[in-house]
């Protein structure tokens, strides 16, 4: 039997023609796991609209031939290779042009969409003339491309704000997010729900019967993308975003705006695509979006590194304080049978009624929340022990502390079982010597707030097993973490880069500089939290006890605020009183004096101690390499993701200048400034 696409040579999509006269494409990307555009796919899409255009079917369906998932979006690999050859704006051009095509073709075209659907699936789908979506958990629909340094291209910020409105429409490209199919179904973005099973026939039916959107969605779509609307909301969207993302380092949101605002009052599709594209090309060649784009791939290489089994079912915590009971509710949340031990009960119950909290927050079923909860359980005598396959110590920071509880702990352990201590700076060489397995004993350092912070490094000593660290990365990929893995020195990388950096802004608040002065410093240079409320948020007892383990390592002088534990009650945020006082969470900042000059080297003062530690893990080994450096010290410390990491930041600012600017402050400010060894080899 013949097919309109005879002779056509398909490698990524397959079609079949249903008896009632609906064709049904489905993409199947050649040798990968996932769909995502490459330009050959999109190539070969373009030959089939071309003829679907020249014969129409009574109505097309696109779906994904893949278990996992619709289309993840543009292959970023190949987006990479476009930016260095200049050719991007031929890339964008070509999948505007193949989904303007089918936006055009004289049949009914619906996108049949189960699991997530990002980016250039997203367009693809706004390119059709309905949408259908899965009601299964896993599908989830949006245009990340902010995140990226970039926004959508392949004709999404043109389509979204006709569709949904561009209010909604905006909130969903500025931010990135991403929405289920019911939140969808309720904005407009899709037409129909359905059950996977009958996804495909639904959405054929949807294209022989065709549906009628709400008046309602159909006024607000068009009013508010009238010129004169578009001239009012855009400077308004834009202050918005300023609140969150400061022009000179996240360019993109800005430049979707405008892309948007900037069409005259009766501009075409084309024009409007042609601004959209210029505003992509522009961005794609910003450092931000090099970087940013960078920083996806190394977060794809940390998930990378949790392939196959853990064997880790149920897993039994010690030390039910902040850290510890929230790393045994994350973990029930996540699936894992959970156990938490202390030495008394009043610490368990507290730990179990933030646990209530948090799956009030994340569990949105209510039916199914007692079933979350109940995989966590109080375990006052450690009955947990005998049947877990990790055990995870969180107690406190006190090397004597912790070989004790291990001598009472192993003996109590099953074959096969794994020892981890969440310890935030004590060497591994300092514990493992009094552990009876240490082939089984590693470090499992998770960061606070957990719920939050992506990353737990995983620590390994000279005598620790690689299955070891294999199971363990693939523990931290069940719970939605990524495993770094760093060298037991101590500190490890994330609080060894970091120290130097809050203990040059707690001597610079006493020397007198003006806390959201140092703060401010940071933030302007892309830090997510200013250096004084950090140390706040994580506890000064916590930043004191750190301190006590890293400054002998690192030859550093503790100012005051640091050197030792803090008063009862002036823990910090936890207490309500720290550095700042804290109200409602949030902390309450003191008036900056009037006139206060701010000093000129004080954002070098700050962030160069970071650098200059990061240049000497890496030349010690403490990981293996810049890229999982890089990674470690983002997803760790938030440190500003648009400059690519420390290591980065030295490549790109030139380790020349930054070698000058810190032999100044060595001579300003002392000793401490020096150049750490490593530098040379980055050159």
């Amino acid at each position: 039997m013949s097919s309109r696409f005879d002779g056509l040579q398909l490698r990524n999509w397959r079609h079949e023609t249903r008896p009632d006269g609906v064709e049904v494409i489905a993409f199947d990307r050649e040798g990968q796991s996932v769909n995502s555009f490459s330009q050959e796919a999109l190539r070969e899409l373009g030959l089939m609209v071309e003829r679907l255009a020249m014969d129409p079917p009574r109505g097309v369906v696109f779906h994904s031939a893949k278990e996992r998932g619709f289309i993840a979006g543009a292959d970023l690999n190949e987006f990479q290779k476009f930016d260095a050859n200049g050719t991007t704006a031929d890339a964008i051009r070509r999948g505007q042009q193949v989904f303007e095509r089918i936006a055009r073709l004289p049949c009914p075209t619906v996108a049949a969409i189960h699991g997530f659907c990002m980016g250039g699936g997203t367009e693809l789908s706004l390119a059709c003339r309905y949408r259908v979506a899965s009601n299964d958990a896993s599908t989830r629909i949006g245009l990340p491309e902010v995140k990226l340094g970039i926004f959508p291209g392949w004709g999404g910020s043109v389509r979204l704000p006709r569709l949904v409105g561009a209010p909604a429409a905006f909130d969903l490209m500025l931010t990135g997010r991403t929405v289920s199919a019911s939140a969808a179904r309720a904005m407009g973005l899709v037409d129909k729900v359905a059950d996977p099973a009958v996804l495909v026939d639904t959405a054929a039916d949807l294209a022989l019967r065709g549906s009628v959107r709400p008046f309602k969605q159909r006024a607000l779509a068009s009013l508010t993308n009238l010129w004169p609307t578009r001239q009012l909301l855009a400077p308004q969207m834009a202050k918005q975003v300023a609140r969150k993302a400061p022009k000179a380092h996240y360019p993109a949101p800005y430049a979707l705006i405008e892309s948007w605002r900037r069409p005259g009052p009766f501009s075409s599709t084309s024009a409007q695509l042609d601004s959209e594209r210029r505003g992509v090309v522009a961005m794609s060649a910003t450092p931000t979006a090099r970087n940013l784009i960078r920083v996806y791939f190394l977060q794809e290489r940390l998930k990378s590194l949790g392939t196959g089994n853990s064997g880790i079912r149920n897993v039994h915590v010690i030390g039910a304080g902040v850290m510890g009971g929230d790393i045994a509710a994350w973990s029930a949340y996540k699936g894992f049978e959970v156990t938490l031990q202390d030495r008394e009960q009043r610490f368990i119950d507290g730990a179990l009624s933030r646990s209530a909290d948090l799956f009030a927050k994340r569990v949105k079923d209510d039916a199914k929340r007692p079933q979350v909860a109940a995989r966590l359980k109080g375990d006052l005598a450690g009955d947990g022990i005998a049947n877990a396959d990790l055990v995870i110590e969180a107690i406190i920071e006190n090397p004597e502390a912790k070989r004790a509880l291990y001598a009472d702990v192993e003996p109590r352990m099953k074959d096969g079982a794994l020892l981890t201590t969440n310890t935030s700076s004590i060497p591994l060489d300092e514990l493992r010597e009094h552990v009876r397995n240490p082939a089984r004993f590693a470090g499992l350092h998770y960061f606070n707030p957990v719920a939050l912070m992506p990353l737990v490094e995983l620590i390994h000593h000279d005598t620790m097993d690689a299955s070891t660290q294999q199971r363990l990365a693939a523990f931290c990929k069940a719970l939605d973490k990524l495993p770094v893995p760093v060298a037991g020195t101590p500190g490890f990388l994330v609080n060894r880069v970091l120290f130097p950096y809050l203990l040059e802004a707690a001597r610079a608040l006493s020397e007198g500089i003006p806390g959201p002065v140092l703060d401010k410093a940071a933030t302007r240079f892309g830090m997510p939290m200013g250096p004084i409320e950090l140390i706040d948020t994580v506890g000064l007892d916590v930043a004191a006890g750190v301190g006590a383990e890293l400054a002998p390592f690192l030859g550093l002088e503790i100012p005051a605020a640091l050197s030792a534990p803090p008063e009862a009650g002036k823990r910090g945020k936890k207490d309500g009183q720290g550095l700042y006082a804290w109200k409602d969470g949030k902390a309450i900042k003191p008036e900056v004096p009037s006139g206060y000059q701010v000093p000129a080297d004080l954002e070098d003062r700050l962030i160069l101690p970071l650098v200059n530690e990061a240049v000497a893990c890496l030349h010690e080994g403490v990981v293996a390499d810049a890229d999982l450096l890089d990674a470690g010290v983002i997803f760790g410390t938030g440190f500003a993701p648009f400059r690519g990491g420390p290591i980065q930041y030295v490549r790109e600012t030139g380790v020349d200048a930054l070698l000058a600017r810190l032999k100044a402050l060595q001579a300003t400010h002392g000793d401490r400034f020096a150049p750490r060894p490593g530098w040379d080899a980055l050159r």
